[in-house]
């Protein structure tokens, strides 16, 4: 579920839709496991940055409310590999802070047959591999990216964003805006490495934002 990078556009709504993918695809990989080039990647400061890039386009703000020094921290060799499998991969029955939504709260079918009726509405699948799962983070981030990147293309047509923004607020209510808030309570008592703190609060934070922004530009009826 990615797209090609939209450039040049000239609208500011669809500037503001192209950064909001670019932030959901970014916060995707971020959520890969960290073996070695991923452990790089942060360590360099190369994902942080591209990260940073995406999220004070949408909004400035966050350049001084971030800790942006926090997401660069990978600590020494396998470190983060380790704590990630702690916090994500493991456990008795289920790893303390899973990245699969239909584990808060119950009736995890029903929640992976949901999300699979948004991707299949779009016309998307998805391949036969654990990381795929339709309750996955990363599937979902992914979608979300997509989403956004068709609301880009479509106002920089001029041509109706309705269909993308009300998915978008639909999807991040119903998915990923109800469940990382859970996520982020139950790392919080893990006392994870600060990687993994500002990762997941600032994804918090962007989901709530968006939730509120989607509400706005796509009202209920």
């Amino acid at each position: 579920m990615t797209t090609e990078s939209l450039e040049g556009l000239e609208s500011a709504e669809g500037r503001l839709a192209a950064a909001r993918s670019l932030a959901y695809h970014v916060f995707a990989g971020l959520f890969e496991y960290p073996d070695g080039p991923q452990a790089e990647a942060i360590r360099s400061g190369a994902l942080a940055g591209k990260l940073r890039q995406a999220l004070v386009a949408v909004d400035p703000s966050v350049d001084e409310a971030a800790d942006w020094e926090a997401l660069g921290e990978a600590g020494e060799g396998d470190d983060l590999a380790v704590e990630f499998t702690r916090l994500f991969d493991v456990g008795s029955g289920a790893p303390p802070c899973p990245l699969h939504g239909g584990l808060y709260g119950g009736a995890r079918m029903k929640t992976m047959e949901e999300a699979v009726r948004f991707y299949n509405f779009f016309g998307l699948t998805l391949s036969e591999t654990p990381r795929e799962l339709p309750d996955h983070l990363i599937t979902q981030l992914e979608f979300l990216h997509f989403l956004a990147f068709r609301e880009a293309q479509a106002l920089e047509s001029g041509s109706d964003a309705g269909a993308w923004q009300r998915a978008q607020r639909d999807f991040v209510g119903r998915h990923p805006g109800r469940w990382v808030p859970q996520l982020l309570a139950r790392l919080e008592k893990e006392e994870p490495m600060p990687f993994f703190r500002e990762l997941v609060g600032r994804l918090a934070g962007f989901l709530e934002d968006e939730a509120r922004r989607l509400a706005e530009a796509a009202p209920a009826a």
